[in-house]
């Protein structure tokens, strides 16, 4: 289950789930105090808040009563999912590339095909400049046909290869952004995914700076319990364990309480959702990316007053503002600090997670250079 945070850390937290960021399986945490960084998110996702700590679920389904806590975000891509559970957004990476390339028929091919039929890339000499500009011409025609099916953000992921280079990144995102804008995309519709590195964190940071809206992935939480049940030699975690919390849990309902305790306007993204168990254990936070079979079991769910599950809301603003932080937490990180946290099982994991997206990108210009040129070119 992954967490997406928008607005560059002042501090960051690094643990593991798969990852939405890997792909949607991970949580990407963000924050960034007011007073340096004005991150408005702009309600691309339409905000629901719950005034009580419970609902009264004597007349609806599972799915309204967990939508009167956090934003529910379907995890559809690129297949029949978009009328049974519209999108409200979209992220669009080398993974989804894949898939369209397998897919012929699907809507979004023709935007492919018109990435490897564009004459700028194809008058490109150096056949590595020619693929990265082919796969920048996709991830953007695909992200602005998005556009236009999503009321929200449309989220393009930033290359993992340029994970620990803070200015390929900023170069590889003034690339996509120059993209969107000759498809008359504005910037306000968009986001660009980072993976959660220091260089990272630090490219997010000058990004915002500008303006340009970001949020960082490979922040886990699933994961952490799965490596838990292997290794013993990352003391948060067995600190977490110690105190009969999921490890996992405990890393989003701090961050979560760090977010609204200080005031930062930071949004907290958890993905990766297994099962209805974890939805209902992370109910109150920001949005939540929650897999088709997990929706379509909430949807035809009649949730009663005996429900076997209570709706409460697991994480308030409420409850952020009485939670105490130690000193050691409110210190202003840094590159060393930051690397001297990170346990064993962050530094694995997103090791884990930044191979996999980069060997995904890899697939993709591997791919492109086999169909280049397409027949019409």
């Amino acid at each position: 289950m992954p967490v997406t945070l928008q607005t560059p850390p002042s501090a960051a937290l690094s643990t593991a789930a798969s990852s939405s960021s890997i792909r949607r399986r991970s949580f990407s945490l963000r924050s960034t105090p007011p007073s340096s960084l004005p991150f408005n998110f702009q309600r691309s996702f339409a905000q629901i808040r719950a005034s009580s700590s419970s609902v009264n679920t004597a007349s609806v389904t599972e799915l309204d009563a967990v939508s009167a806590f956090s934003e529910i975000v379907p995890d559809t891509v690129i297949f029949d999912d978009f009328q049974r559970f519209p999108p409200t957004a979209a992220t669009v990476s080398s993974s989804l590339l894949l898939g369209i390339c397998g897919l012929p028929d699907t809507i979004f091919r023709n935007a492919v095909d018109m990435a490897l039929a564009d004459s700028e890339c194809n008058g490109l000499e150096n056949p590595d400049a020619r693929l990265s500009c082919f796969v920048n011409k996709a991830l953007v025609n695909v992200g602005s046909d998005m556009a236009k099916l999503v009321p929200g953000r449309v989220s393009t992921e930033v290359d993992a290869r340029f994970a620990y280079d803070t200015d390929g990144i900023i170069r590889k995102v003034h690339d996509l952004l120059k993209l969107y804008n000759n498809s008359n995309v504005p910037p306000q519709r968009l986001l660009f995914k980072i993976p959660s590195t220091w260089q990272g964190i630090e490219a997010a940071r000058l990004l915002e700076s500008e303006g340009i809206q970001t949020h960082l992935t490979f922040v886990y939480r699933n994961y952490m319990m799965d490596w838990a049940r292997n290794h013993s030699d990352d003391t948060e975690i067995e600190s977490a364990k110690q105190r009969g919390e999921d490890p996992g849990l405990a890393l989003v309902t701090k961050t979560y309480n760090y977010i609204h305790k200080y005031g930062h306007k930071s949004k907290l993204m958890a993905a990766a959702v297994r099962n209805k168990q974890d939805l209902f254990s992370l109910l109150g936070v920001d949005y939540i990316i929650a897999p088709l079979k997990v929706l379509q079991s909430l949807k035809e769910s009649v949730a009663s007053p005996d429900e076997k599950y209570s709706f409460v809301r697991r994480l308030s603003p409420q409850s952020a503002a009485n939670y105490l932080f130690s000193d050691e937490e409110l210190i202003k990180w840094d590159q060393t600090s930051l690397a001297n946290a990170m346990g064993p099982a962050a530094v694995q994991l997103l090791a884990a997670g930044l191979d996999g997206y980069a060997d995904q990108a890899k697939r993709v210009e591997d791919l492109f250079g086999k169909i280049w040129p397409p027949p019409n070119v």
